[in-house]
């Protein structure tokens, strides 16, 4: 039987997601706060609103009216939702997959784009970043006009490792790539830098955005914008109904007062920026990286990544342990900015661990 599976398919291993267990769970760059208590009693009285027994709109009309004017897509253009980010990702490759054409993306960079090649047979190029993080810009035109991609994937800010790359350099690129490019601004509450603005004036530009940073993480719910006519081609493989009821129901109620998503957003802009500077100062941490995310990654001393991941578990703290992946990412770990008293928890467990 094992036969009738693609052999990249059984080469690959699963995306593990680690159980949360009773750890402070600081390695999924989530929202840590709730909705206000008088919210939550709003949205609850309107739940039986929901018709569950209905199959969902399958256009999400509501949903993506207000999507329009809170993610300020610019007139005339549209958007195609997906089941979180990569599932968008998905449709776009199915879209454009023949045999022989390729991803680019630069690396490191987020896993799901080459993973998702491979799932639809496309291979992926990755271009290395320079040491800083930073786009290589000439080792990326050149692999452009080597490799002809049919997608150039640019998280912007970058994950894992929370830096938003140069506009001018992600202009070029826009202006000689042959295909489309994304520009995924998952982290965009965090970063305030878009691409959105910037449709009109480049015909292969896709943006793509979700609402699971924003602290509708469990909603599972993303969007790409673009042009209607590239929209509407990426609608065709995109499953009918791929949006439940209560997604459409909850993002829609939320989005109505997005005012206390951004305050949300902003409390953990300015934490962010108190733990980069905490983190700077510990004994053990050779470098603290730029970030405009909601994470921070850093770099510590060589062979201790694995040690002092292991020992913040022993202590209660979950981060992310990057250095498995090796290459640029060796001795790095990448923590999510919490609230102030699980910062505070995380510093203190680092202090002693280091």
């Amino acid at each position: 039987m094992k036969n009738w599976i693609r052999p990249e398919i059984a080469a690959l291993s699963a995306y593990h997601v680690p159980a949360p267990g009773d750890w402070i769970k600081l390695d999924a760059m989530e929202n840590p706060y709730q909705w206000p208590e008088e919210l939550q009693q709003e949205w609850l009285k309107s739940l039986p609103d929901a018709e569950i027994n209905r199959y969902p709109d399958p256009a999400a009309r509501e949903l993506v009216a207000e999507l329009h004017k809170v993610m300020e897509v610019p007139e005339g253009f549209e958007i195609v939702l997906g089941n979180g980010s990569d599932e968008l990702i998905q449709l776009l490759m199915m879209t454009v997959a023949k045999p022989g054409r390729t991803i680019l993306a630069p690396e490191p960079t987020f896993v799901m784009y080459k993973m998702i090649a491979q799932f639809v047979g496309m291979e992926f190029v990755g271009v290395p970043l320079d040491v800083d993080f930073e786009l290589d810009l000439d080792a990326m035109v050149a692999a452009i006009e080597q490799h002809q991609p049919a997608v150039v994937f640019l998280a912007y800010p970058n994950n894992p490792t929370g830096n938003l790359f140069d506009r001018a350099a992600i202009e070029k690129i826009l202006s000689m790539a042959p295909g489309f490019v994304v520009v995924d601004e998952a982290y965009h509450v965090f970063a305030e830098e878009s691409f959105m603005g910037a449709l009109p004036h480049y015909e292969n530009l896709l943006v793509m955005r979700t609402v699971s940073k924003m602290g509708l993480a469990g909603l599972r719910l993303g969007l790409m914008a673009g042009a209607a006519h590239w929209i509407n081609e990426v609608n065709k493989v995109r499953l009918p109904y791929n949006i439940n009821v209560l997604t459409q129901h909850a993002a829609t109620f939320i989005l109505r007062h997005a005012e206390v998503l951004e305050v949300q957003a902003a409390i953990l802009r300015s934490e962010r920026e108190q733990l980069l500077q905490q983190l700077s100062l510990l004994k053990g941490v050779v470098k603290v990286y730029p970030s405009k995310a909601n994470f921070v990654l850093i770099r510590v001393a060589d062979g201790s990544a694995d040690r002092l991941f292991e020992a913040l578990k022993e202590g209660g703290v979950l981060i992310k342990n990057l250095s498995p992946a090796g290459g640029v990412l060796a001795d790095c770990l990448r923590v999510t900015v919490s609230t102030p008293q699980e910062n505070h928890q995380l510093m203190d467990a680092l202090r002693t661990r280091l």
